[in-house]
């Protein structure tokens, strides 16, 4: 019963007590790797898998998928108000749903990689899977990351808490993304064909990561919020009083949705080998060598962006950075080109430098989120975690709907042929691979950038509210003990 209980603040005892222990943190950060594997290799790899190992058309992939991506994505606000509505019997509303939705997706993301082949009906039976498997999806990320602002009622634990699940999510991520490697050697080493590989590894990261993301439930929520009594659609709109969060919201919009006009193995595939000076690689596994050589760096980074941002004045100065420094050295990285060995090496570091800041983003997209989740809780005395985190899920969905749209649009504009290897397609799409893959970023980074520059992160605001918070708490405690008694 002792896991149960929630820690509410009480007048004597300061808010800077501490509420996470390391091994709850390490927990849910494991969690958070888990649930990423699974969506990194679903979202990473289902379109191309479609397009390019079943041989469905690209333009109909890319709209069917961006409107059912588009269309699920509209659950994302009314599962967050249900959750933010919502209590278990224990009291809790978020960590129950850590650990009952996960055998649901993971079926779910081991099904759609199946050998369906390339008819309407594969289609079909793909993307009603996808709307399975995004409806649950949605209550699991929501309750996830919501966590995060429910383990801590100090904005400092709670920055604390946001770099190091996003340090297992980004692990997660990277795991899935050594796809392109192990997927080298299951048919260079085993013989076995793409279909089978897909198959086999949507078993293992879709199933097998659900399966380890069911460790999260080990953390506890901290925080105890008042129970809401409004309509979902009152719910809903709460999100008028978070400024903070809509701003955020449409930032990532704008650059989730041009960070890969064209995933990334359309342009490593794009060569039959790249030359390393020592060695010659094939696509994919050129793409898990850049992928390791240029994000090392910036993933030992993540583990110092509390201190970064304490220097630097606040969370949104790290927003602001990586953002200036992505458009100049991606402009820079085109223009060197990969041409020769030399140039591909100064990319490569140009790109490595890039992901330095960049991989701390997320950290301080959660972090702000939290702290904006106390504001509305000072303006409204209503708690957000389910609905302001759902908007996470909400715009990564309509960014990848845009994606996937432009995607297939593109491809059919390059005149992309499926039943050719990607290195095998003509000169407009060979031309035109490398400045979609090194620039087309831009556009939406200089939109992000004029976005997050409305942010406000002020310090004394932040340890105000968490100290009127404090006081209205322990007085709710108060009354709640004196009408008891």
């Amino acid at each position: 019963m002792e896991e149960n209980k929630k820690v509410t603040v009480t007048a004597d005892e300061p808010v800077k007590r501490t509420y996470v222990t390391n091994g709850k943190l390490l927990a849910y950060s494991t969690g958070l790797a888990g649930q990423n594997i699974s969506y990194g290799y679903v979202s990473g790899w289902l379109f191309y898998f479609m397009t390019s190992i079943l041989g469905i058309n690209s333009v109909v992939v890319g709209i069917i998928t961006s409107i059912s991506r588009a269309w699920d994505s509209v659950n994302d606000p009314i599962v967050g108000a249900m959750v933010d509505k919502h209590r278990f019997k224990n009291g809790e509303k978020l960590r129950p749903i850590v650990l009952f939705t996960p055998p649901v997706i993971g079926v779910i993301s081991a099904l759609m990689f199946m050998p369906y082949g390339n008819s309407k009906a594969a289609v079909i039976i793909i993307c009603a899977e996808y709307l399975i498997f995004d409806l649950f999806y949605s209550f699991q990320d929501t309750a996830l990351w919501g966590m995060v602002a429910v383990s801590s009622p100090s904005s400092e634990e709670r920055g604390k808490v946001a770099q190091w699940v996003s340090i297992g999510a980004g692990a997660g991520a990277t795991l899935a993304g050594a796809f392109q490697i192990l997927r080298s050697i299951c048919t260079n080493s085993f013989g076995m064909g793409d279909v089978a590989i897909f198959a086999m590894f949507g078993v293992i990261f879709g199933f097998g990561g659900q399966l380890l993301s069911m460790t999260a439930h080990r953390m506890k929520e901290n925080v105890e919020a008042p129970r809401s009594e409004e309509s979902i659609l009152e719910a809903i709109f709460v999100l008028r009083h978070n400024k903070t969060l809509l701003l955020i919201s449409l930032a990532r919009f704008f650059k989730d949705t041009t960070q890969t006009l064209l995933p990334w193995a359309y342009f490593f595939e794009s060569r039959e080998s790249f030359n390393f000076g020592f060695a010659s690689f094939d696509g994919p596994t050129t793409q898990v060598v850049y992928s390791v050589m240029t994000g090392a760096i910036g993933a030992l980074a993540m583990f110092f962006a509390t201190k970064v941002a304490k220097k630097f004045g606040g969370m949104k100065k790290i927003l602001l950075i990586a953002q200036i420094t992505n458009i100049v050295l991606r402009i820079i990285a085109f223009t060197i080109g990969i041409g020769s060995v030399p140039r591909f090496y100064a990319v490569m570091a140009l790109m490595a430098i890039v992901n330095v800041p960049t991989n701390m983003m997320d950290i301080a997209h959660r972090s702000l989120t939290s702290d904006s989740i106390d504001e509305v809780e000072y303006k409204t005395g209503k708690r957000t975690e389910g609905i302001s985190f759902s908007m996470q899920n909400f715009t990564t969905k309509i960014a990848s709907a845009a994606t996937l749209l432009l995607s297939g649009l593109i491809l059919n504009a390059l005149k992309y042929d499926s039943s050719k290897k990607n290195y095998m397609q003509g000169a407009l799409y060979n031309k035109w691979v490398w400045p979609i893959f090194m620039v087309g970023p831009v556009i939406g980074q200089v939109l992000y950038l004029i976005v997050i520059s409305f942010v406000k992160d002020n310090k004394d605001t932040k340890l105000m509210i968490e100290a009127e918070l404090k006081r209205r708490h322990s007085a709710l405690e108060e009354k709640e003990q004196a009408l008891a008694e």
